[in-house]
């Protein structure tokens, strides 16, 4: 079967629940979106707190496979653009 993903900036997109995974996994890095935290704005529910992490999909030992991560106060979009800098950086090298 041949699978669609959505796609941010040129990179796929996969959501499950509030875990989200930005990029291509046959890539070096791909980067791995934890929604922390909601707020309620005008009757919907937003993200208001994430964790955004860089992984090396190279790496067997999970722990070392976190690259680098930040936790901000800040909503999905802004989450997703960190993660886009992060990976044309890392894929840059």
């Amino acid at each position: 079967m041949n699978e669609k993903f959505s796609t941010y900036k040129g990179f796929p997109l996969v959501r499950s629940g509030n875990q989200l995974y930005y990029g291509y996994m046959s890539d070096p890095y791909v980067i791995w979106i934890q929604i922390l935290d909601y707020k309620e704005i005008n009757g919907e529910k937003m993200t208001s707190k994430v964790r955004v992490i860089q992984m090396d999909t190279n790496e067997t030992n999970p722990i070392k496979a976190f690259v680098k991560n930040t936790e901000r106060e800040c909503g999905l979009y802004e989450a997703l653009d960190i993660a886009k800098v992060w990976l044309d950086k890392a894929l840059a090298k």
